[in-house]
């Protein structure tokens, strides 16, 4: 990319026997999206007349372009493209990673400015809301395609503008303004985080070319600069991302509408993990950056997946579910499996847009359902023998992979064990005393459906985009060190979770529960520390 990023800027010359690359049609799309989004804002009104339709017609055009680009980076015909040199070169790449990220945002945007046609209709800002929409999806798709540091941060402060704007859509909710309070506040350190890590990098390199930058570390060494600069990455991912003790604000976002929510949580939120595999083959070379994103992921995904479990309330549920997410997506980098975590990226985009969107059904469908009855409750020993049943499927069908598709790095292997727990719960339903034998044959059934399709989606995703993305590292004392804390971890919490049944009702649940329903509080200690609790009025 770095080499077609300097032809297309003039720098280099097109050698003559090469054919040149073609402009990538996925660059197109942040461009169509812009003068729909200024027809919309020179109607900011209730029922902007045309410019509804443009929108959605735009959003549509921009899903189209980026699938184009796709295609074309699948064929092997997109190029980079840039401006500028040194520090302050702008340009943006077409890879086959960088052109599937940009698909699925162009459908998620596509999809959400379709909704937003009827949830907004007749509200007196309406126009606004679409002109907005509509930039923050086109900075977005910069962001996902950039190829230098200093696009990455141009693009990030535009989506943190825009968004901050859609979350005060109704600035009289005092809820509102302190949402968007704390997300500026966290979202922009994340972006001087990036500026940091853009001064250290250059200082310590010479460029800021994501091509270019995992090449010249290796060769001149990471030295303190790099070192920092790496850490600053790490940092900027994590507060992009929400991950623990900075997450509140991403579950007090739901005063804004729900096509924000959606957009937020299937996409944007995605932010700090797209910044990760960009920059894979930087941050790879620090084993104390990759150890720090193991523990971070890793205690913000057993952090948000036991608060969820606590939320009554659809949305707050689901913004809990996305804290979990993300962590586990940071966990998956910090083990060095960057194809899993680009795969894991767009199945949860896809999951949470329809989730945030169908929300408000589910009380109805909730209602619709039948219920069979009190779920089975398992004993010590059903327990014990759902994880032994669980693990020896995936040994099983693990080492059926290893012999037809070669061996499984042990970072992969320990997150499918982390996985396979999370079945092992069902499975305890299905072998409790009282369970009927439908049930116990259905919950074994998923354990082998949950073993074989991870390591299925596994080899998809290393095929489509392993060769260009480094491997996972060989593990050192600390790396495995990290991977068995992490799998005792995740099964404990999980073996924890499978006899809730039996220690529900005991009195230091309920207080648990009611710790846990608040996040143990570290929303609160967040709002005092910043003076949301204090917000009266937009900044």
């Amino acid at each position: 990319m770095a080499f077609a990023t300097l032809r297309f800027a003039g720098v280099l010359p097109a050698m003559p026997e090469t054919p040149p690359d073609l402009l990538a049609l996925s660059f197109l799309a942040p461009l169509v999206l812009l003068p729909a989004a200024l027809l919309a804002a020179l109607r900011p009104g209730r029922r902007p007349g045309m410019a509804v339709r443009l929108s959605e017609g735009a959003a549509l055009a921009a899903f189209a372009l980026a699938l184009a680009g796709l295609v074309q980076a699948a064929l092997g015909a997109a190029g980079g493209i840039g401006v500028g040199e040194g520090a302050l070169a702008l340009g943006l790449r077409a890879d086959l990673v960088s052109t599937s990220i940009a698909a699925l945002v162009g459908f998620i945007g596509w999809i959400v400015m379709r909704y937003s046609r009827t949830y907004l209709d007749g509200e007196a800002r309406e126009g606004l809301f679409h002109a907005l929409m509509l930039t923050t999806l086109a900075a977005v798709l910069v962001f996902v395609q950039a190829g230098t540091v200093p696009t990455l941060i141009l693009a990030t402060i535009a989506v943190g503008a825009a968004l901050r704007q859609l979350l005060l859509f109704y600035p009289e909710r005092g809820e509102a303004r302190r949402a968007a309070t704390k997300f500026a506040l966290v979202w922009h350190a994340g972006d001087a985080m990036l500026v940091l890590a853009a001064g250290l990098l250059v200082a310590r390199f010479g460029t800021l070319d994501l091509a270019a930058l995992p090449a010249a570390a290796e060769a001149a060494g990471l030295g303190l600069a790099g070192t920092l600069g790496i850490a600053a990455i790490i940092a900027a991912a994590a507060l992009k991302t929400a991950a623990f003790p900075l997450h509140g604000w991403l579950t007090e976002v739901m005063e804004a509408p729900t096509p924000v929510s959606a957009l937020l949580h299937a996409g944007i939120i995605n932010s700090g993990g797209v910044l990760l595999i960009s920059a894979a083959g930087l941050v790879q070379q620090s084993a104390g950056a990759m150890a720090a994103l193991v523990m971070i992921g890793g205690f913000t995904a057993l952090f948000g997946a036991a608060v969820m479990l606590t939320q009554s309330a659809i949305k707050t549920a689901l913004a809990w579910s996305t804290v979990s997410q993300m962590g586990f997506m940071l966990l998956q980098c910090g083990l060095g499996l960057w194809s899993l975590a680009l795969l894991h990226i767009i199945a949860h985009s896809l999951y949470k847009a329809h989730a945030f969107l169908s929300s408000g059904n589910a009380v109805a469908e909730v209602a619709r359902i039948r219920r069979p009855g009190p779920v089975a409750v398992p004993s010590v020993a059903a327990v014990l023998k759902s994880f032994a049943l669980a693990l020896a499927i995936f040994v099983a069908i693990a080492a059926s992979f290893t012999a037809a598709f070669g061996p499984k790095s042990p970072q992969a292997l320990a997150l499918g064990a982390i996985l396979i727990f999370g079945v092992a719960y069902l499975v305890a339903q299905g072998l409790a005393d009282r369970a009927p034998v439908a049930l116990t044959k259905r919950t074994a059934a998923a354990a082998l459906a949950a073993a074989i399709g991870y390591f299925s989606f596994q080899a998809i995703a290393q095929a489509l985009w392993g060769p260009l993305l480094p491997p996972a590292p060989t593990p050192d004392a600390l790396e495995w060190a990290l991977l068995v804390v992490a799998v005792a971890s995740f099964g404990l919490v999980a073996f924890a979770q499978a006899l809730f049944p039996l220690w529900a009702h005991h009195p230091a649940s309920a207080g648990l529960r009611v710790h846990l329903a608040n996040g143990l509080y570290m929303n609160a200690l967040l709002d005092r520390a910043i003076g949301g609790l204090r917000t009266t009025r937009p900044l």
